[in-house]
């Protein structure tokens, strides 16, 4: 399965839903605008988005919730050594969360680890974790030498657009 990622203002990508009716959509948004994510075999709809394959996944993506994207870099050498240790962990068996995704990108060197939590509580929980210092340690690749490619973390919220309509 192959996951698919773009970024814009978020009255343009909800464009996106009526254009394509049939693709099951998530929109998240925080202070540095918007994200359209969905799942689907081999349909990218993206012109400037991003593809990956869904190398491991837990649970079910909802309309709601707080979402962390964890982008880390990995050079072509290490990147067996990085999928093995992500796809034997226990990553996804953490309280308050509502789905896994690890991505692996097709055009870039830039993995993609996506939790969907319950909430941004649960989240802020599992931070002060002795799991969470672990998870880390698993995550963790051998520092990059340009900057552009040095491990970051993006925080969205899942657009709910009931609660626009009220």
């Amino acid at each position: 399965m192959k996951a698919y990622m773009t970024n814009g203002t978020l009255d343009f990508l909800m464009k996106l839903q009526d254009k394509h009716p049939a693709i099951n959509f998530f929109f998240m948004t925080n202070n540095g605008g918007a994200l359209a994510y969905y799942e689907e075999s081999e349909k990218q709809i993206f012109g400037a988005g991003r593809t990956y394959e869904v190398i491991k996944k837990s649970g079910e993506l909802i309309q709601k919730g707080y979402v962390v994207m964890n982008t880390i870099a990995v050079m072509d050498d290490d990147h067996a050594v990085f999928e093995d240790r992500i796809k034997n962990n226990l990553l996804d068996k953490i309280e308050g969360v509502q789905a896994f995704r690890f991505l692996k990108p097709i055009k870039s060197n830039k993995y993609v680890v996506l939790t969907h939590w319950n909430s941004i509580a649960d989240y802020e929980k599992w931070k002060e974790s002795d799991r969470y210092k672990e998870a880390h340690q698993v995550l963790s690749v051998k520092l990059p030498a340009y900057y552009n490619d040095m491990p970051f973390t993006t925080t969205y919220f899942m657009h709910e657009e009931d609660t626009e309509k009220s």
